[in-house]
């Protein structure tokens, strides 16, 4: 399975705004997180999932979320090409990230939010779970 974009909408009216992502299954979702990195250091990088498959969604801000199709878990190759998907609060998707990647969340402004829906139980994260320097591939910052 490749990333994937699961596209939503929004809905407005005299009584405020619904976002959704209809088209999303809970089926698989085990736990989820809110993601707010700090002024600091607004790029958390690079953490690569075996078993886990990632799904997120902006609530306040926006982000770039970067991932890389590992080659191999101990070494993987410094030139593999990383990806990148734009997400905002304005905007109303889910990216879907696949068991077998490594991820970047760069936070673009002051107060960005980011849920993470995980496929794994948290008691299994211990044995899927692999981290890499934050420079081990290089993110345009900008």
């Amino acid at each position: 399975m490749n990333p994937k974009i699961i596209q939503g909408g929004n809905f407005s009216d005299h009584r405020g705004t619904i976002s959704y992502v209809n088209d999303f299954s809970f089926k698989d979702i085990e736990r989820f997180y809110i993601i707010s990195n700090s002024d600091e250091n607004p790029i958390r990088a690079w953490q690569g999932h075996k078993l886990d498959a990632k799904n997120f969604y902006c609530l306040n801000g926006s982000f770039k979320i970067h991932f890389i199709k590992l080659d191999n878990w101990d070494h993987p190759s410094k030139d593999l090409r990383i990806e990148t998907i734009f997400v905002s609060a304005s905007e109303s998707k889910i990216v879907h990230i696949p068991a077998g990647y490594a991820n970047a969340i760069q936070s673009l402004e002051k107060d960005s939010k980011l849920i993470s829906f995980s496929t794994l139980p948290l008691a299994n994260v211990k044995e899927d779970d692999v981290r890499y320097e934050s420079d081990y591939w290089k993110i345009d910052d900008k």
